[in-house]
């Protein structure tokens, strides 16, 4: 994810970093070769488009860009309700953390770090990445290897780890009730984060807008080229730009869980996570706060 950037005005004419431009470029080229013989068209055969005008390519354009609205509207409520449930995330793990401090250290340890577990294995699951690994790296979850959903297992086992304290006393049945509330509400986040990744927007729907606009740019210099002459590439370029831009943007906010410039920086906030969870065991070495650079977070 882009961060802390201010664009001036230079950056607004030239930026490439959080812009979509890099990832259009190749149809923006496509276009710009047609939009040069369209006009070329136009100076050799003038009579093969003066019949054709803009005034249908103008109601097309309107309703393309309605619809495309529509889409990345609905692609941006995918992005910010998967940034909410790792808020909620975050607010859950501490909440965990602060609810579990009257245990003893030797009690309270293997809770929390398995919640710092669960964090690095939903990341690794959203992301494609290796999960049990990340799990691992805090703790030891028997029958993992074959567990179909390990970051589940993870949370599991800190759960079984709360019962068992219970059944020694160590905790009350509120207080268990309290904690499997904060278990429960990390379950919902990681089926909510699973059920983003697995269902993507429609595909016809998406294909449709992708036809319709690559079709509307490649026809577009055809009825201005009569009109405007050298000036059609200019125009449908921008007009390009604003359309596929628009499209590939859409493409990226879909996924909130990928590593595009756009996405969220789950690496960030699984980081987060684990000083929390350190920080209240006592521990005094943290791992580092991971940085954005070039003003990008992962």
């Amino acid at each position: 994810m882009i961060v802390g950037r201010r664009a001036g005005l230079f950056e607004i004419a030239f930026a490439l970093r959080g812009s979509i431009l890099p990832s259009i470029a190749g149809r923006l080229a496509v276009l710009l070769l047609v939009s040069i013989g369209a006009v070329l068209t136009a100076q050799r055969w003038p009579a093969a488009l003066e019949r054709l005008n803009a005034l249908p390519f103008t109601l097309i354009g309107l309703s393309l860009s309605i619809f495309m609205s529509f889409r990345n509207n609905a692609c941006y409520d995918r992005w910010w309700e998967a940034r909410k449930l790792w808020g909620g995330l975050i607010i859950a793990a501490r909440s965990f953390a602060r609810q579990t401090q009257g245990l003893p250290a030797e009690q309270r340890e293997p809770l929390l770090l398995g919640l710092a577990g669960f964090a690095g294995g939903l990341a690794a699951r959203l992301r494609g990445k290796d999960e049990r690994a990340a799990i691992a790296r805090w703790r030891e979850v028997p029958g993992i290897a074959a567990a179909p959903n390990p970051t589940d297992a993870a949370l599991a086992a800190v759960g079984a780890d709360c019962a068992r304290l219970e059944g020694l006393g160590a905790v009350t049945p509120i207080h268990l009730s309290v904690l499997e509330t904060r278990l429960t509400e990390l379950s919902h986040v990681q089926a909510a984060c699973e059920r983003i990744k697995a269902t993507p927007s429609p595909f016809s729907y998406s294909l449709m807008l992708h036809r319709t606009a690559h079709v509307f740019c490649l026809l577009l210099p055809f009825a201005l080229a009569h009109a405007l002459g050298w000036w059609t590439p200019a125009l449908v370029l921008l007009i390009g730009y604003t359309f596929f831009g628009l499209d590939a943007l859409g493409d990226q906010l879909e996924d909130p869980f990928g590593l595009e410039d756009n996405d969220l920086p789950l690496d960030a906030m699984v980081r987060t996570i684990e000083r929390d969870l350190l920080f209240s065991l006592g521990r005094e070495e943290l791992p580092p706060v991971i940085e954005a650079k070039g003003y990008r977070l992962t």
